[in-house]
C-alpha cells in the first residue's frame, strides 16, 4: 500500500505542477499583441504539449487515488466524512481541467474574449483545491 501511496501522491504533484503552470501560459496568450503570429503560435504549442501531458499525469493519479479508497478502503467506514469532501475536490479539480482545456480550444481559435486579469485569477484557483486536498487528508477535520 505505500508504494501504491508514495507513486499517487508523486502522480498528483506533478499533476498539479501542469495545472499551475498551463494558466499562466494562457496569461501570456491573452497579452499577444495582435499580429505576433510566430509568438502566439510557439505559446499554443507550448500550451497543446503541456496539457496533453498533464492529462497524462492525471490519469494514474485518479487511479491510483482510487485504488487506494477502494482496494485498500482508505477513507471508507465511519468516521472518514474527510473523504467525501476529498472526492469532491477531486471532482472540482477534475472540471477545472477540463476548463482548462476548454479555454485552450478558444484561445487557439481566437474565440476567447478573457482578459490576462482574469487568467491571472483563474490561475489561484488550483493552489486552493490543493491546499484542500491536503488539510483534508492530513488533518481529517470530519
Amino acid at each position: 500500500m505505500l508504494w501504491v501511496k508514495a507513486f499517487h501522491i508523486v502522480f498528483v504533484a506533478s499533476w498539479f505542477a501542469g495545472l499551475f503552470y498551463l494558466p499562466r501560459i494562457f496569461v501570456n496568450l491573452a497579452m499577444v499583441a495582435p499580429g505576433s503570429v510566430a509568438e502566439r503560435d510557439r505559446l499554443l504549442l507550448m500550451a497543446r504539449k503541456l496539457l496533453r501531458f498533464t492529462t497524462l499525469l492525471a490519469v494514474p493519479a485518479v487511479a491510483l487515488g482510487v485504488w487506494l479508497w477502494m482496494g485498500y478502503g482508505i477513507g471508507r467506514g465511519p468516521g472518514n466524512g474527510w473523504m467525501h469532501a476529498k472526492l469532491a475536490v477531486v471532482v472540482l479539480v477534475i472540471g477545472y481541467h477540463h476548463a482548462c482545456s476548454v479555454l485552450l480550444r478558444k484561445l487557439a481559435d481566437g474565440t476567447s474574449r478573457r482578459s490576462h486579469v482574469w487568467f491571472r485569477w483563474f490561475n489561484e484557483a488550483p493552489v486552493l483545491l490543493l491546499v484542500a486536498a491536503v488539510v483534508l487528508v492530513v488533518v481529517k477535520p470530519f
